[in-house]
């Protein structure tokens, strides 16, 4: 039996399969975002304590920090959305085709919306 031929398994099963995984993850994405906010203040000018490269460095470093928090927030809003749909009906369903996503894939990643074939740009 393939995962295209395989059943789709009731919305009870996919929710006790996935919704302790997103929660924990929502809530390390969270702690994580507050974790790293001191590293994402803007770096502030002192000429006497911190040298032209040292100030270059540190902004860099806030440019970083600040790139992988709007990451992190892309993720927090899929996570969202996913326990969102877990408590619906359409969790598991392809928001392209409506068909069903697949396992597999949902156990890669429960955030993924698309199944493989409409991710991949469209049905075969």
């Amino acid at each position: 039996m393939t995962p295209e031929t395989a059943p789709e398994p009731p919305p009870e099963a996919l929710r006790a399969r996935y919704a302790a995984r997103l929660r924990a993850e929502m809530e390390e994405l969270l702690r994580a975002s507050s974790d790293t906010a001191a590293s994402r203040r803007p770096v502030e000018l002192d000429q006497q304590a911190v040298g032209r490269l040292s100030r270059m460095d540190a902004m860099q470093g806030q440019a970083m920090a600040a790139a992988g928090e709007t990451r992190r927030q892309r993720q927090i809003t899929a996570t969202r959305a996913a326990l969102a749909r877990l408590d619906g009906e359409d969790f598991g369903c392809c928001s392209s085709c409506g068909a069903f996503i697949g396992l597999a894939r949902l156990d890669l990643d429960p955030r993924v919306q698309r199944c493989i074939g409409c991710a991949g740009g469209g049905r075969r």
